[in-house]
This record gives C-alpha cells, sequence and structure tokens, in this order.
C-alpha cells in the first residue's frame, strides 16, 4: 500500500499546500486506504514525487504530528498512531460566562471552524477553582486550548489572572494555546503565545477620541461602572476613561450604578456597561421627558442588533471578526498576536 498513489494535491488549488496534504492523508486514514502503524513516506520522498518545497511538507507532518495522528520514531520515520480522524480537530473553548458577547465569539468560531472539528465548550463563570481544575481534567486531550482569561477576587472585582490561572496556562504547551479576548498581563512579554484580543485601556481612549466631535457639546461625562459584580468588567476601562478625560480636561464621575430617580443635569453624557443600566437609564430619561441626544447623552459599550435598533451610540470590539480570526489561525496554524478593532459607532443617542 503506497501512501504516494493516493496523495491528493492540486497546486492550481487556492487551498495550501501543507493543508492539501494533512486533509489527503486524514481522509486516507478515515476510509481504511491507510492503517494503524503504516510508515509514512519520507518528507525528501513527497517533497521531490511532488515538486514541493521540503518546508511544505514538513509543515503538514508537524500538524499531523501536534493533531497525534501520526508519530515520528528517530532514524525509523513517521507512523500513523491514530485512525479515529472523524473530526479534523478536538478543541475545548473555555468562557468566562454566557454574555451575548462571550456566545457571539464563540458562534463565530465554530462557524469558521466547521462541523467536521469537535469543539468543547466549558463555562467557568469567572471562577478561578473552575477554570484551573476544567484544564487539568483536559490536559493532553485536547489539540488546542482557546481561553479567554476573566476571573473575580475575593471583593468580585475583575483580575486578569491569579497565581494557579497563570500556573496552569504556562503548563499548556504555547503551540496549542489561544488566549482570546483578553491576555494575562504576564503573557504579553511572551511573544511565542498566541493571542487574539482586546486593549481595554487603550480601546476606550481612543472610541473616546473618536467621539470627540459628539462629547464636547456635553458639560460632563459619567461612566457607570460596576465596582463589584459576579462578572466583572476589566479595570482598564476605567484606567483608559481617566485618561482620556484627564488629558482633555473633560469634567468627569465615576458611578457604580444607575440607580432609581437619578438627579439628571442637562448635557450630561452617561456611558454604560451592564445592559440592565442601560435601561435603566433609557427609562428615566424618557419618564422625565428629556430628549436622548439632546438634553442627556447616552453611549454604551459593546454592540447589539437591539441597540443599532434603538439607536444607541456604542463603543465596541467586533466581536465577529475575534472568532473567525482565532479560528482563521488555528486552521492555518498560524502563531502570533492580532489585536481586534475597537471603534465609536455614532447614533441618534449621543
Amino acid at each position: 500500500m503506497e501512501l504516494l498513489h493516493h496523495l491528493d494535491v492540486d497546486k492550481k488549488s487556492r487551498i495550501p499546500m501543507y493543508q492539501q496534504i494533512v486533509d489527503s492523508i486524514t481522509n486516507n486514514i478515515s476510509v481504511g486506504k491507510i492503517e494503524l502503524n503504516y510508515k509514512l513516506p519520507s518528507i525528501n520522498t513527497i517533497s521531490e514525487d511532488f515538486n514541493l518545497s521540503r518546508d511544505t511538507v514538513e509543515k503538514a507532518y508537524n500538524i499531523l504530528k501536534e493533531r497525534n495522528i501520526i508519530v515520528s520514531i528517530p532514524r525509523r520515520g513517521n507512523y500513523v498512531a491514530k485512525v479515529e480522524t472523524n473530526h479534523k480537530l478536538n478543541i475545548l473553548f473555555l468562557v468566562s460566562k454566557t454574555s451575548s458577547y462571550k456566545m457571539s465569539i464563540y458562534n463565530a468560531f465554530l462557524n469558521r471552524v466547521g462541523v467536521t472539528s469537535k469543539i468543547d465548550l466549558a463555562i467557568y463563570h469567572c471562577d478561578e477553582f473552575v477554570f484551573v481544575n476544567t484544564l487539568k481534567n483536559a490536559k493532553l486531550v485536547y489539540d488546542y486550548y482557546v481561553v479567554m482569561p476573566h476571573f473575580k477576587n475575593d471583593k468580585l472585582q475583575h483580575a486578569s489572572f491569579t497565581d494557579s490561572t497563570l500556573e496552569i496556562i504556562q503548563s499548556i504547551p504555547k503551540n496549542k494555546l489561544m488566549i482570546l479576548d483578553n491576555v494575562m498581563p504576564p503573557l504579553l512579554e511572551d511573544k511565542d503565545v498566541t493571542a487574539v484580543y482586546q486593549e481595554y485601556d487603550n480601546d476606550i481612549y481612543e472610541a473616546l477620541k473618536q467621539a470627540m466631535y459628539k462629547i464636547n457639546k456635553y458639560n460632563k461625562i459619567a461612566l457607570v461602572y460596576p465596582e463589584k459584580s459576579i462578572y466583572p468588567y476589566p479595570r482598564r476601562i476605567l484606567h483608559g476613561f481617566r485618561k482620556f478625560c484627564l488629558e482633555f480636561e473633560k469634567d468627569f464621575e465615576i458611578l457604580n450604578e444607575i440607580c432609581e430617580d437619578m438627579e439628571f443635569k442637562e448635557k450630561d453624557l452617561f456611558i454604560t456597561i451592564e445592559e440592565g443600566d442601560l435601561v435603566n437609564l433609557i427609562s428615566q430619561i424618557r419618564k422625565k421627558g428629556l430628549q436622548m441626544g439632546e438634553d442627556i447623552g447616552v453611549i454604551s459599550y459593546n454592540d447589539t442588533p437591539l441597540k443599532e435598533l434603538l439607536g444607541i451610540a456604542t463603543m465596541t470590539t467586533d466581536f465577529k471578526i475575534m472568532g473567525e480570526t482565532a479560528a482563521d489561525m488555528i486552521l492555518n496554524n498560524e502563531k502570533g498576536r492580532f489585536k481586534v478593532p475597537f471603534k465609536f459607532i455614532d447614533r441618534m443617542s449621543i
């Protein structure tokens, strides 16, 4: 049984050559043309017979090794180690909470990776203990570990990492790790860690600069930032907001929540993060007969179709791009960092 007779490589195809080799070998294993312990042709043999670069073939073999489909035995060659290849990839997707935003990322990732890959979704609710134990139980099981690191401390405040969560993350092979949404500060300097992420402090700072032409008509900016929450928000949002207001000499205030019967002053601008605060704010503006976008300004953090329908201005990252980019990097075995775009969307509420 000779693999070269079955290897399907089309140089006119847009699919990368290394990916064609990976797909061809896994397909041949699936249909029984290649059996367990079969010795694959050498990298040089495939390179010469198909007129491909050695690096291309080596990349394909490395992907197959990472997926535990083949194993390399020194001085003997590469052998088939697994014949169950119904799923191209086995991925653990570890999410901090089940918000619409996190699920948008997950759904975009899922749609991009495709139904032929097996993805296990796990929710750890910003809980350090659940996060660590989920990864301990999953070690050596998955081809990739996609994790969103958001934790809460004893005061229900946000933490990007703890000692135990950092330790378990660093125990995962870097070629199998994808950090999503929020990069742990100790990993920022490690260029070998792959990440698709937001920059919370710089993002809100730059978005407010984009909105300056609208912000200038307001006398005071109030950021509604829940100091304590079951699902807390990064404190870097506060840092970026303060930096903007101080640098551009804007009168500002930080509120914990939108209270009932709150006193409004004309030309106040509110920035809300939680959906409940946004609903309460709009309700009170309407009850008091104020004009949103004229008397009182409103900007909401993170865009949704409903906010677009209601004409609510937003500052938002692109969750679809985040999920799709992470999927593409895994599918193409790419490493590196990708900062997801963040922007201000102008609507009638401001």
